[in-house]
């Protein structure tokens, strides 16, 4: 497989108030992040193992630490990576729940009310969509 960058998105992962790069690498299956040095330049990429085929990257506070967690959407694995923010912008490996066939797009919203941010994932194969609880 040949590595592809095929989704990115841009959040202070370390907390200096710096927008850091967070790109879903296709082929390779990692997460790479950019931690932002300042003056438009970035850190050598730090990867991360996801699932087979990362289809998408959302970055977002799942376990209410005050630390921004990235969540992956594997879609040749059939599941949604979430890969827990340990600090200073580095991650623990990857924790994946099953969420459908061909899991491929990611959105994150409280969907009951509990306060607690919910993973919604569509997914492409089985043309349907799955919401994942936060129970952090």
């Amino acid at each position: 497989d040949v590595a592809i960058p095929f989704e990115v998105t841009a959040a202070d992962l370390n907390g200096d108030g710096k927008p850091d790069i967070i790109v879903a690498v296709t082929g390779a299956n990692t997460a790479s992040v950019l931690l932002n040095t300042g003056n438009g330049t970035f850190s050598a990429q730090t990867t991360y193992l996801t699932g087979n085929w990362p289809d998408e990257v959302v970055v977002v506070d799942v376990n209410g630490d005050g630390k921004a967690d990235i969540i992956v959407a594997n879609y040749n694995s059939n599941n949604v990576g979430v890969l827990l923010n340990i600090g200073n912008g580095t991650f623990a490996d990857q924790t994946t729940y099953s969420a459908g066939s061909g899991a491929s797009c990611v959105a994150v919203v409280d969907v009951n009310g509990d306060g607690k941010p919910d993973i919604i994932v569509t997914n492409a194969n089985s043309n349907n969509v799955c919401v994942l609880l936060a129970y952090y």
